[in-house]
């Protein structure tokens, strides 16, 4: 892997990272405003969900397989 790849993809994780977590204090203010949009909720929680899965996958990509 060339190191600016390697380095594009660290900043893509962080990025991804970052939104997760504002993604989270995003839906914890909705779910605790009343009433609160139970279809923007659930799109939210979608979203939250897609970025953990693409950040599981970049931490995959950038970690190496260590053979016991």
């Amino acid at each position: 892997m060339d190191q600016p790849d390697f380095e594009q993809m660290r900043r893509k994780l962080s990025e991804l990272k970052t939104e997760h977590r504002d993604l989270d204090d995003v839906i914890a203010h909705l779910s605790d405003t009343l009433p609160f949009d139970q279809l923007q909720l659930q799109r939210l929680k979608k979203r939250k969900l897609s970025l953990k899965d693409q950040i599981l996958k970049l931490e995959d990509a950038l970690l190496p397989d260590i053979i016991a």
